[in-house]
């Protein structure tokens, strides 16, 4: 369990509160259709609790991204969306960028390291974007793109370090706690942390009571150890199948709003989280991703602790590449 936070030594100059996300309602539901929250009789068979698993893969990029991606662009000024928005990303906050830019006639630049997911360059590339390769991981790219932010004129969108994309994917928390009012448990995986923070925004107001678990890899574990230290570290690699969770570093905006805020933190081995896309795919039929893959891992790994509670395991994405597939499914026997 996560110890609870001291003080702060100065603090993020960046807010962002849960009426920003009711604020950011009508436009997602204008943008997007609501996600189903379904209850699997096999899942919760398996990890013995009653589970419930919150789709956001049904949405149009399949990752929950996209909905922070449509609240920003929906509330950026029109010189700044003639002029085009630039960031850095391993797949899904690009996809939700490049989107999002298309449905509102902007321009998109984004930078992804080299050696990224080939797929998710192609369906960015497919959306409209410029894509730029820089970098040996997602961090290079994103320390690229922000030089890059004058020189072009663009608009600079931080993964994390950007209310209007937390208050946007805050929306999912509404929807669970609508569909499922008595909730006590939410998994959710944790990258930058942007999602986390909207879930916390949005259940500290409307479920208080209810426990926020997140989750990280074990090779990737940034933020996991800024919220146990209570301040923000980084670590020397990110190397992670999951590459929704490959960040070296913890940012200060999400970092300020989950610090104190979660019920806890687990991080989950490669292997685990192997055995997560696995168990997904037996149990629901819908192929996760390996962030969220790391849910699923996470919701096995704490069965015996949430024994006969209701469970939310949030499926943050669908977007694996072949490859990666292959390789969970290789000795799927075993």
């Amino acid at each position: 369990m996560l110890t609870p936070p001291r003080p702060h030594e100065g603090g993020s100059s960046l807010e962002v509160t849960f009426r920003d996300v009711l604020r950011a309602m009508p436009i997602v539901r204008r943008y997007l259709p609501r996600t189903p929250l379904y209850r699997y009789a096999t899942l919760s068979a398996r990890l013995g609790f009653d589970c419930w698993v919150k789709h956001e893969n049904h949405l149009p990029i399949g990752a929950f991204k996209v909905r922070g991606g449509v609240n920003l662009f929906a509330n950026l000024s029109d010189r700044a969306r003639a002029q085009g928005v630039i960031t850095a990303t391993r797949g899904n906050h690009g996809q939700s960028i490049a989107w999002a830019a298309r449905a509102f006639g902007s321009r998109a630049v984004i930078y992804v390291p080299e050696g990224n997911n080939p797929e998710k360059n192609s369906a960015m590339q497919a959306l409209g974007a410029e894509i730029v390769v820089f970098g040996r991981d997602f961090d290079a790219a994103r320390e690229e793109a922000e030089a890059g932010v004058e020189r072009l004129g663009l608009r600079y969108v931080h993964v994390a370090n950007e209310p209007l994309l937390i208050a946007g994917v805050g929306t999912f928390g509404v929807e669970i706690v609508e569909d499922l009012p008595d909730v006590d448990v939410i998994i959710v995986p944790m990258g930058s942390g942007a999602g986390a923070s909207g879930l916390v925004l949005a259940l500290r107001a409307m479920r208080p009571d209810a426990q926020i678990v997140g989750v990280q890899a074990e090779r990737a574990p940034a933020l996991a150890n800024s919220l146990r230290a209570h301040a923000i570290t980084t670590c020397p690699s990110a190397d992670t199948v999951a590459d929704g969770l490959a960040t070296r570093t913890a940012y200060e905006l999400t970092f300020s709003i989950l610090d104190g805020a979660l019920s806890d933190v687990v991080l989950v081995s490669e292997q685990e989280i192997r055995d997560g896309i696995r168990l997904a795919l037996e149990t629901t039929h819908n192929v996760a991703e390996g962030a969220a893959g790391a849910a699923y891992a996470a919701a096995y790994k704490l069965r015996s602790r949430f024994a006969g509670q209701r469970v939310v395991v949030v499926h943050t994405g669908q977007n694996i590449d072949r490859d990666t597939l292959r390789w969970v499914l290789l000795d799927f026997s075993a």
